[in-house]
């Protein structure tokens, strides 16, 4: 068997993390090559369903080398454009991608750098930078194996548009960002919903002036600088905690809330926590109101002290807050039979697993995430990008991908001696 080519660099991924880190590596002139599972270039966009749009402003989409140039900054694209804009940066920055080439096993070679098993045939390199994004798997509880067979299970990574769906009411669980999105499309059309809220927590579309992402965004390129910073994952309460659903938020419509109570008074069923399934009644946990309380508290906990202070300290002239609360509480049913509700569908909202199942390296805490700081992991020559909680809350974002391949740039510099720049 003849030698494996050797490239510098390998990036695994051609979504935006990876493809930041493609532009970075290319402006510093550094060889490299980015392998791709696909057939096609959007990355992981291309997953999700028909009307599925960004929850963060156009504007956000802004990536190395590549500055939004659309003329609506404020608005929130539709599935279709933002995976079209991802193709069309790996084609403006020249990106040396290749396509169907998945990684099979990522090892090390016995005299140092990596050896790679892909479907386009093996490859080594010396540094590998692995940005799969933090989507890998559907995960459904296994609470969904004792459901009626006569049910259609459909998780929201399969979902693609609601004449999909047999008629019938819709059972949505989770009530994070994909399922509050789901729960008003559904229900926009004509669909009777019900919705098991979780623990996701809740952020208003705007604060203060300004679209709150908007807020978050200057904390994150601005805040340290004056002494007020997001929220790092060092301080998350738990490792755990890195996996929570993400705040609820839509970009319809023009972008606006996504209140559950507001969900509820408009004719969309809450319901509590499925604790057990006898044949075709749930039991339902009594735990709603509180959910939905952790939902209201949650942009008040984490986020509004610290966007405050960054209006005080930056001399920002910024309206006062004008939120208006919700004084709805609704009904928590204890049972709901699914018959008798005309379910046809239950739709699972309920997030990913991990799987790095394919990298064969003893670098993974028991929740199978890599250990690293900010990216850079035990490993010398091994990196990590658009990883969940990198370092913040907005680290597997667009804005992320800018942020976080920068500071990982850096670190391969000091290592290699080679400026990978800004």
């Amino acid at each position: 068997m003849g030698l494996a080519p050797t490239v510098d660099t390998a990036v695994i991924g051609a979504g935006q993390a990876g493809l930041a880190m493609s532009w970075r590596l290319g402006h510093a002139g550094r060889e490299h090559l980015v392998l791709d599972a696909r057939s096609t270039f959007g990355g992981a966009w291309q997953d999700r369903w028909d009307e599925f749009c960004l929850v963060t402003p156009n504007w956000s989409t802004s990536l190395p080398g590549f500055a939004y140039d659309g003329n609506d900054p404020d608005g929130f694209m539709p599935r279709h454009e933002i995976a079209a804009r991802i193709a069309r940066y790996a084609d403006v920055i020249h990106a040396p991608v290749r396509l169907d080439s998945r990684v099979l096993r990522l090892s090390r070679r016995p005299l140092g750098g990596f050896h790679l098993d892909t479907t386009s045939g093996p490859l080594d390199a010396n540094t590998v930078v692995v940005a799969v994004g933090a989507f890998h798997r559907p995960k459904i509880p296994p609470i969904g194996a004792e459901l009626p067979k006569r049910l259609v299970q459909v998780h929201s990574h399969e979902y693609r548009r609601h004449q999909d769906l047999p008629d019938g009411a819709v059972l949505i669980v989770g009530s994070g960002q994909s399922g509050v999105q789901l729960a008003e499309e559904l229900f926009a059309a004509g669909r009777r919903v019900y919705l098991s809220v979780g623990s996701a927590g809740r952020i208003p579309r705007r604060y203060r002036g300004n679209d709150t992402f908007r807020w978050l965004a200057d904390l994150a390129r601005n805040g340290d600088s004056l002494g007020v910073s997001l929220p790092t994952v060092e301080m998350l309460p738990s490792p755990s905690a890195k996996f929570a659903g993400n705040a609820g938020w839509s970009g319809h419509g023009g972008g606006h809330d996504t209140n559950l109570r507001e969900f509820s008074q408009r004719g969309i069923t809450l319901l509590g926590r499925i604790e057990r399934v006898e044949g075709e009644r749930l039991q339902i946990g009594g735990d709603l109101e509180a959910n939905l309380r952790r939902a209201d508290s949650f942009f008040d906990e984490r986020f509004r002290s610290l966007i405050d202070r960054y209006i005080e300290v930056a001399g920002i002239d910024a309206p006062p807050d004008d939120r208006v609360s919700i004084d709805v509480r609704p009904a928590a049913p204890q049972r709901l039979d699914l018959a008798g509700a005309g379910i046809s569908t239950v739709l699972w909202a309920t997030g990913y697993r991990l799987d790095y199942s394919w990298i064969d390296l003893p670098i993974f805490d028991e929740y199978g995430y890599p250990r690293h700081k900010r990216g850079v992991s035990e490993i010398p020559g091994l990196y990590f990008a658009g990883l969940l909680w990198q370092h913040n809350q907005l680290s597997a974002t667009l804005l992320g991908a800018t942020v976080e391949t920068e500071f990982v740039a850096e670190r391969m510099s000091l290592r290699t001696g080679v400026d990978l720049g800004a």
